[in-house]
């Protein structure tokens, strides 16, 4: 099944913890992966930002926000445990329990009024009622965000790259395998790559500082989708050179039939499509600019540990 949203994790933690004993967030986390009978490539499964496996962020904010409300507690780092609140609702147990359910404690409205008034809403409603946005969590909220903002900044870089000169384009690719560790300086990787009609090899550019090896580029300002005769044609020109490793970028995108060419020939030839290389430039910071930075900082449980 889909890994459950956060609010979903609630009762079966409750659960879990039902006993009375202390249990460790790992074996919570590992617990209700089984429960809900998680494969394993969704156990592995990550946020965006790739820094926590989504059903470790869901029972989580789940833990979190029952804790919040009085049902959880906390003895120590890591640990969780249930209260005499949560025995009682498990005595009865709702059919559903989530933020809604959650809005009846008084901690819970409290700590709810305290987040509305933090974002500028100085008179919330005594009762407590969820929004659409509450299905994800925090964290999945902001890299949900993110990725949007991502998105359509990486669509405004390939518009201008398909709109710019091919000496530009060529120029941009120099730049951003630079910054990726690539062709030791910019001067030497300027003058590498500044050969073109070699036989199908619009460039070449060392792989490291030392110029061990040799990589040679293809870079393709095109709209229409590049098929597997161009990748033949490059890797015949890789041939010419005996060389054994070559990036192709484009602008635009790569059949499937040229993706299963690369997959099944000796040579590394590398493919990036419009999209990637977008993406690549934002990741490295090539003709883009930081307009605002935001920092998620969490607990410094050490801190207030006292010897």
């Amino acid at each position: 099944m889909p890994i459950p949203d956060y609010q979903t994790c609630m009762l079966p933690l409750l659960r879990f913890v039902a006993d009375g004993d202390e249990h460790t967030f790992k074996d919570a986390v590992e617990a209700l992966a089984t429960e809900f009978e998680l494969t394993e490539a969704e156990r592995g499964e990550y946020l965006p930002s790739g820094q926590q496996p989504v059903i470790d962020n869901r029972v989580g904010w789940a833990s979190t926000y029952m804790k919040k409300a009085g049902l959880l507690s906390a003895p120590r780092r890591g640990i969780i445990k249930i209260t005499e609140r949560g025995r009682v609702i498990l005595e009865k147990p709702p059919a559903r329990l989530d933020l809604a359910y959650l809005g009846k404690f008084p901690e819970f409205i409290a700590f709810k009024k305290l987040r509305h008034k933090k974002n500028g809403d100085e008179s919330p409603s005594e009762a407590f009622v969820p929004s659409r946005e509450e299905d994800n969590t925090p964290h999945e909220a902001v890299e949900a965000a993110i990725d949007r903002l991502r998105s359509e900044l990486a669509a405004e870089i390939l518009a201008k790259m398909k709109s710019s000169s091919p000496v530009l384009f060529e120029e941009v690719v120099v730049d951003l395998l630079v910054k990726m560790g690539y062709g030791g300086s910019r001067k030497d990787a300027g003058q590498a790559i500044g050969r073109r009609g070699d036989e199908g090899i619009d460039g070449i550019i060392k792989e490291d500082r030392l110029g061990l090896d040799i990589i040679y580029i293809q870079a393709k300002r095109w709209e229409a989708t590049v098929g597997r005769p161009e990748i033949q044609k490059f890797a015949g020109a890789l041939d010419g050179q005996r060389a054994r490793k070559g990036i192709f970028i484009t602008t635009s995108d790569f059949s499937r039939e040229a993706q299963d060419y690369v997959s099944r020939i000796e040579k590394k030839i590398i493919l990036i499509d419009g999209a990637e290389f977008a993406r690549l430039m934002i990741d490295y910071g090539v003709g883009v600019t930081s307009v605002v930075t935001y920092e998620v900082k969490r607990l410094d449980t050490d801190y207030f540990e006292t010897s």
